[in-house]
């Protein structure tokens, strides 16, 4: 059900709930409202645990991204170690 038929629904409830009389409207009233206000807190929980699921991902993403680059640099890192260290072991095994 989408945001708009949830809204056409509750206000159709809430003129039916008009209509009734005055003893049989207080309970049936305070329910729709409270539904509505429920709802309203729902659609407001939903909306903040999209936002922290965007920034979440975001974050993974920067993160991979970070991680990606520190892979990087410590294969060039290795390889550099090992060119250096390389002809410096051979020089010392042969003495």
């Amino acid at each position: 059900m989408s945001e708009q038929q949830f809204q056409a629904e509750i206000d159709a409830l809430m003129c039916k709930i008009a209509q009734l009389p005055e003893r049989e409207r207080g309970a049936l009233g305070d329910a729709a409202e409270q539904t509505r206000q429920r709802h309203a807190s729902l659609r407001d929980t939903v909306a903040q645990l999209q936002e922290s699921l965007d920034h979440l991902r975001l974050s993974v993403k920067y993160l991979v991204f970070d991680l990606e680059a520190t892979r990087r640099e410590n294969r060039l890192l290795r390889r550099l170690i090992e060119t250096d260290n390389g002809p410096d072991d051979e020089a010392s095994t042969t003495d």
